[in-house]
């Protein structure tokens, strides 16, 4: 059995919970945040341009997959390709995340600290691990459904958030339709989200008067 002291030395990594709690914000995925987490644990292990294949190792990521993601985190420009000399003037590639970072800054600057008119901060919002869409949306889900999402079934409530911008609100009344009608399937809620959509009914107090009407 490993001691304590065996795990200690595999060292720690420390990550901003403001990450954990708002990269869906961001526009990240699940599987950008997972890349994202190898990336820093590489970094503050001294490794700044880890290779492919040791990113795919440890993980469940293919090597292609990996490529893909990194592409994905250049595209979305949260993530650099540097150049950068050693003690010996040697020069090196090397990956960012200070873009990433900077957008996260950015990001809670504008929605989660109150200041007053000087820019103070008056106080913070409620916890950010407890205030993030995503991951009330998941929990919603899996009360109804009786079981844990699949990461398929994450992605698609992250690209209702993210590409198709449903309000978390219309997403809750869609769930509840789908409920209500024993259909328990992500097809069939978003099945009502794009008929719902068709109509131009973008809040939730016109889906309510809809629902309403027809009942």
């Amino acid at each position: 059995m490993a001691s304590y002291n065996f795990y200690r030395q595999l060292g720690v990594t420390s990550i901003s919970n403001g990450l954990i709690a708002y990269y869906a914000r961001l526009g990240l995925t699940e599987a950008e945040l997972a890349l994202v987490l190898q990336l820093e644990a590489f970094f503050q292990r001294g490794n700044y341009f880890p290779s492919n294949e040791k990113i795919a190792a440890n993980t469940n990521f293919s090597v292609s997959d990996v490529t893909l993601l990194i592409q994905s985190l250049l595209d979305k420009g949260y993530l650099s390709l540097r150049q950068a000399k050693d003690a010996s003037g040697k020069i090196s590639s090397c990956y960012s995340l200070d873009e990433l970072y900077d957008k996260l800054d950015q990001y809670l600057d504008q929605h989660v600290q109150v200041k007053d008119m000087n820019g103070e901060v008056l106080e913070e919002a409620k916890d950010s691990l407890n205030n993030d869409p995503m991951s009330d949306l998941a929990r919603e889900f899996e009360i109804e459904f009786g079981r844990y999402l699949t990461p398929i079934e994450r992605e698609e409530i992250q690209d209702w958030l993210n590409l198709d911008h449903y309000a978390p609100e219309i997403i809750k009344l869609a769930l509840r339709e789908a409920v209500l009608s024993r259909a328990m399937s992500f097809k069939y809620v978003d099945r009502i989200l794009l008929n719902w959509q068709r109509m131009n009914l973008k809040t939730a107090s016109e889906v309510h008067q809809y629902l309403e009407r027809n009942r």
